[in-house]
């Protein structure tokens, strides 16, 4: 059984070594850290954007999540390595759809490394359409839509 929750400031350095654990395997594909492993989790936690997946008694996955210009924006959702193929990744993203519906949001956004290809997949399998490739801030990034109906 597992449940999500509201990140606090206490959750940080699980929060942390789960982004670390996820990332660390892209560093030699693209050749950099990629994007997530370069935010400020503390300061994401003080604005109540990360959220926790908590599975026996531990933050197995963490989800951050951003108002931004008309739809939500998905922008991390990883899941510690030791407890993939659980459906926790999946758990979060449906969360993620469900509270941008509640606080009104019509769509939710995401973007992810043009590199990992897995995720590009698992977020078309869930809905979400490619909308355009882009190099920013020296990642090459494929961003991705999902419009949400009124109704899950």
């Amino acid at each position: 059984m597992h449940h999500i929750r509201l990140a606090q400031l206490d959750d940080l350095a699980a929060v942390e070594a789960i982004v670390q654990a996820a990332y660390s395997p892209y560093i030699p594909i693209i050749g950099q850290r990629p994007g997530p492993m370069l935010d400020d989790y503390a300061a994401l936690i003080a604005k109540r954007c990360v959220h926790v997946l908590v599975a026996e008694k531990e933050v197995a996955g963490i989800l951050v999540l951003v108002p931004d210009d008309g739809a939500m924006l998905l922008d991390n959702v990883a899941v510690h390595p030791d407890r993939h193929g659980r459906g926790y990744g999946r758990a979060l993203i449906a969360f993620a759809e469900r509270l941008a519906r509640e606080r009104g949001f019509k769509a939710i956004r995401l973007y992810t490394n043009e590199a990992m290809s897995e995720n590009i997949r698992l977020y078309e399998r869930l809905g979400f359409l490619e909308t355009h490739r882009a190099e920013e801030k020296g990642f090459r990034r494929v961003y991705m839509t999902k419009l949400l109906s009124s109704r899950p």
